[in-house]
């Protein structure tokens, strides 16, 4: 739920700033990112969500929000060394993007600033590991978007 709220904000921010975001299929997607932790709370919760979402039949840019948020971004090459299927797991569209972000700054229940996020990555994956790099270019090119 609190994904949701954030994403929510931020959708209704760059609405309020003339972007175009599809405000409900934030708002599905901010509720489903995670419903791959149903089966596993690793890594490959979001692919494992994607199957789920497929499985139901849901469409593929809500499916795309679920399988993309983990993360900001994750290249194909790295994709393999987890176990992940072989593609990349960047979030594209901006409906994709603001879940992904707004995952990002949520730790347990509270908002965070993403810096908390980065910390905890980097105590987690390493101080020199690539997806700190991404975690921080996601929160520019939210908050470039954001000042409109």
């Amino acid at each position: 739920m609190n994904v949701t709220k954030i994403a929510l904000r931020i959708a209704n921010q760059l609405i309020f700033r003339g972007y175009d975001v599809d405000i409900r299929l934030v708002e599905a997607g901010a509720l489903l990112h995670d419903i791959g932790r149903s089966q596993t709370h690793e890594v490959d919760h979001a692919v494992v969500g994607a199957e789920i979402a497929r499985g139901l039949g849901l469409s593929e840019k809500l499916v795309l929000i679920i399988e993309r948020h983990i993360g900001a971004g994750i290249p194909e090459a790295e994709a393999k060394v987890l176990g992940l299927p072989a593609r990349d797991y960047f979030p594209v569209s901006l409906e994709e993007k603001i879940v992904s972000y707004a995952d990002k700054l949520i730790a347990g229940r509270c908002e965070v600033d993403i810096e908390v996020t980065v910390r905890d990555f980097a105590d987690k994956l390493g101080v020199d590991h690539p997806s700190l790099e991404r975690l921080r270019d996601l929160d520019a090119e939210m908050k470039a978007l954001l000042a409109g």
